[in-house]
């Protein structure tokens, strides 16, 4: 694969960002990438394992001269990000971020790119519960979903050149507008998220299970509940209140739903329960025929812990 930028600027240095790194190296998909981390600890680790040809401690040098800057942190802190790097992002250069939310992102960054700047926003649908620069790996995107979404000051190059480093990384990429987009993950991510939170937090708070018949006697489904009921709490606070609409409308849906199955045990209807289990275990097995998982034990996640080691 040939170099798709020269520079690229990675602003915040966690899974994702840490991720994209060893990708884009593996790959030779840009001849230099540097980064930028608000914590010191987190940019003397960083340097510690390799991760970036050079860390910064200030914005300004970070993104002077980059062709790509790419905003890897939180959602909810990205337009006053920009707002300090605006100044000093190169002409003709191209702006991009890797939030799971699209058009709270769109309506607070958008307002504040230069007119010479190209801003594509991008998602990839791609993760662990672990956080932080020593959490990535190379393969993370591999046969995974990255949405980007154009905007009004995209171009057709600019979205085209990160459309080539997203697949370059291993990526499967589609295009989607902002809300679409939103109201597509608050179904397949956040909302599965919130619920999990909530089990876990429904299992702390009955007071006839004890903490340690919780831990000691988890079947699977509490126990992957816990997996992603452990992500950063920074960033999912943000992915909720930006995405308050779409969330509020899929936790709607899954309340009636709820309610349904509720009413269905209730009665010893088990017609109902067979044929509702019957057909979300065929959207279940869409998503392994989709190569989007795996049936391998512990949901894959031994195959995830191999990874690491790439």
């Amino acid at each position: 694969m040939t170099e798709v930028y020269n520079r690229i600027a990675l602003i915040g240095l966690g899974l994702i960002a840490s991720s994209m790194f060893w990708s884009i190296r593996k790959g030779n998909l840009a001849q230099e990438v540097v980064g930028f981390a608000k914590s010191k600890k987190t940019r003397d680790t960083a340097k510690s394992i390799g991760l970036c040809d050079h860390v910064f401690n200030n914005l300004k040098d970070t993104v002077s001269d980059a062709d790509l800057v790419v905003l890897c942190t939180p959602v909810g802190v990205m337009g006053e990000i920009v707002e300090q790097i605006a100044p000093y992002l190169k002409k003709g250069a191209t702006l991009s971020d890797v939030g799971s939310v699209k058009r709270s992102v769109l309506d607070a960054v958008e307002p504040l790119i230069p007119q010479d700047v190209f801003f594509v926003p991008a998602h990839p649908l791609a993760g662990t519960e672990h956080s932080g620069p020593e959490s990535g790996f190379s393969s993370l995107f591999e046969n995974r979903w990255c949405i980007l979404v154009p905007t009004t000051s995209s171009t057709p190059n600019a979205v085209e050149n990160l459309t080539r480093l997203w697949t370059g990384m291993g990526a499967l990429v589609d295009q989607m507008d902002a809300d679409h987009h939103d109201l597509v993950l608050a179904v397949t991510s956040h909302a599965p998220h919130l619920i999990a939170y909530t089990m876990v937090g429904v299992a702390d708070d009955l007071s006839r299970v004890t903490e340690k018949e919780v831990i000691n006697y988890s079947a699977a489904g509490f126990r992957d509940f816990t997996r992603i009921a452990s992500s950063d709490p920074t960033m999912w606070r943000d992915v909720f209140l930006a995405n308050k609409e779409a969330t509020l409308e899929i936790l709607g849906r899954f309340t009636e739903e709820l309610f349904s199955l509720q009413r269905a045990i209730r009665s010893d209807d088990g017609k109902t329960l067979f044929d509702y289990f019957t057909r979300t275990r065929t959207i279940r097995r869409g998503i392994l025929d989709a190569g989007q998982d795996t049936e391998a034990p512990d949901f894959g996640r031994s195959l995830v812990e191999k990874s690491k080691s790439d």
